[in-house]
């Protein structure tokens, strides 16, 4: 990011601030703010404070929620069984989620799963909720995978590891007990920019496409002078310096801003791809660049599917046990899904 860009970014912000009174988190919805209020009696640290380290170790809205909860998550009838897949530099951790439904005649679909965390943090452990639902609301085997991260592994090889994970699904689905005819991707953040390039790299390369891409909240580019970027500096648990700090760690240098795995809404080249949908939360810096990459998949022909869920933050998809917008976005997800496994 060039110095002429952080000062127009700061320019930016200050005029925000000026106009809206820099307070974006007066918009979220009660049961949004109930979660997030018991985050903040666990006193997170931001995570542009952070190191690495001390970010993974900071606690997470997926916390609140098992607090909330006191009992636990539902496993909402779905098993869950812990695999390791082969990768380019080890074993790739990974989760699958299998719907414990009666037997039923045909395999069932498949989904891989890739969770978010700016290639610098989240788990699938702490990404369990999303992966889970989404088996209970499809039918669909998920295979939520791990990755390599940043800073001890920069771009590209969270992307590496994400395309393993792809191919080991479709190769591995009679193990699996799933359908490789009818497979998808979904991802959260980061996950979600990893998932497109995953469509991307098996139209290019002739091998099995996803037949639906499900993109939530994804990380489509890199200039952060987008209006979402300017209205959520203060916003939480995700800010715009969140954001920068997540580029500063995953991208080894500044020319990597501008490879199109990353920037995906300056791509031309987005023809082909599968029908998408995208759910995207208004009081999120991220917010701007799903708008804009719905945009640019439109334009090239690709069939979108886009919701900004209102009064709702950046990782609320996996709190439907609370937060009513994330059970309306997974049904919208799943909908869809369906019908991509059913054509």
């Amino acid at each position: 990011m060039s110095s002429m860009h952080v000062r127009s970014l700061a320019e930016n912000e200050a005029s925000y601030s000026r106009t809206h009174g820099g307070n974006p988190m007066a918009r979220v919805d009660a049961d949004m703010k109930h979660v997030l209020d018991v985050l903040a009696t666990m006193d997170p640290k931001p995570i542009e404070q952070c190191s690495a380290a001390e970010a993974r170790a900071q606690p997470t809205l997926a916390l609140a929620l098992s607090r909330i909860l006191r009992d636990g998550p539902d496993d909402q009838g779905v098993a869950m069984e812990l695999r390791l897949i082969p990768g380019p530099a080890g074993d790739i951790r990974a989760r699958v989620y299998t719907p414990l439904t009666a037997e039923a005649e045909a395999a069932p679909p498949l989904l891989l799963y890739l969770h978010g965390g700016g290639w610098v943090i989240g788990d699938i452990d702490s990404y369990d909720a999303s992966p889970r639902a989404l088996a209970k609301r499809t039918g669909a085997v998920v295979v939520s995978a791990h990755y390599r991260q940043a800073p001890e592994f920069r771009f590209p090889a969270a992307h590496e590891d994400s395309f393993t994970a792809w191919q080991w699904m479709i190769e591995n689905a009679g193990a699996l007990g799933g359908d490789s005819g009818r497979a998808a991707v979904a991802g959260e953040g980061a996950g979600a920019n990893m998932a497109v390039n995953i469509a991307l790299r098996a139209r290019d390369e002739g091998i099995v496409q996803p037949l639906h891409l499900a993109l939530i909240s994804p990380m489509a580019g890199t200039a952060l002078d987008l209006p979402s970027h300017i209205e959520n500096i203060d916003s939480r648990p995700l800010n715009t310096a969140g954001v920068r700090w997540f580029l500063r760690k995953a991208l080894r240098n500044k020319s990597a801003q501008s490879d199109p795995r990353i920037n995906l809404i300056g791509r031309a080249d987005l023809a082909g791809l599968p029908p998408t949908t995208i759910i995207l939360a208004e009081i999120d810096p991220l917010r701007s660049e799903g708008e804009a990459l719905a945009g640019a998949l439109r334009r090239s022909g690709v069939w979108v599917d886009c919701t900004i869920y209102e009064g709702v933050t950046h990782q609320f998809f996996g709190l439907a046990q609370i937060v009513n917008k994330s059970m309306f976005a997974q049904s919208q997800i799943a909908r869809n899904l369906i019908g991509a496994f059913e054509r």
